[in-house]
């Protein structure tokens, strides 16, 4: 009896390892990523209300079926905002007909930034282009959920606006999946985004959507 007792428990244990080595290999591998952090809980959007440039109402349903890379900034900035618009103006040609993406510029200077501001300045990059802005009250509670900060700096009508560099990437249901950041390869240099970097986190989060 004690070699068939062996021999079963073998079994046992054999098939036992056979079931945990599928459930291994079947788990998706998180995609590589080169200047992105993905979220590993995508948490969807607390509700919120803008306006966008051609006055319409821009809320969580703008949101839907298509993915959304946010970032932060203001009209009269003098270099971090045009700089990235024309990065992402690049990009974006790229990833054209690869992944349904809309660029959503929020501006978080209500007080200068009127519609037909918004509108002009992000025509000028691309007028496929969302440029949006609210009341304070309604920014604020949205850049601190999508991590982004903001502050005024000086007075009179020439102040100007502090703000992340960072990226938002939301997903086509509406969630945050990742930020993407600026690095810098040599500590003498401000840190930024690369296009060719941000184009490959962008298509490998899509790529990899729903695993």
């Amino acid at each position: 009896m004690k070699p068939i007792l062996v021999i079963i428990t073998l079994l046992i244990f054999s098939g036992l390892g056979a079931i945990a080595a599928v459930n291994y290999t079947a788990k998706p591998t998180p995609p590589e990523l080169l200047t992105s952090y993905r979220y590993p809980q995508q948490r969807p959007l607390s509700p919120f209300e803008l306006t966008d440039q051609n006055g319409k109402a821009f809320t969580n349903d703008q949101l839907k079926h298509k993915w959304s890379l946010f970032f932060v900034g203001y009209t009269s900035c003098p270099d971090v905002c045009p700089t990235t618009l024309g990065k992402l103006a690049a990009a974006y040609q790229q990833l054209e007909g690869v992944v349904d993406l809309q660029v959503v510029f929020l501006s978080v200077d209500p007080a200068r930034d009127t519609q037909a501001r918004l509108k002009d300045y992000i025509n000028f990059f691309n007028p496929n282009f969302v440029a949006v802005t609210a009341p304070h009250s309604q920014l604020l509670p949205l850049t601190r959920e999508l991590g982004f900060v903001y502050t005024m700096v000086g007075e009179g009508e020439n102040y100007q606006v502090d703000h992340s560099a960072s990226m938002v990437l939301i997903s086509p249901d509406g969630t945050r999946m990742a930020t993407v950041k600026p690095t810098s390869l040599d500590p003498r240099q401000l840190p930024q985004i690369r296009n060719k970097h941000l184009i490959h986190d962008v298509i490998a989060l899509a790529t990899h959507y729903g695993e």
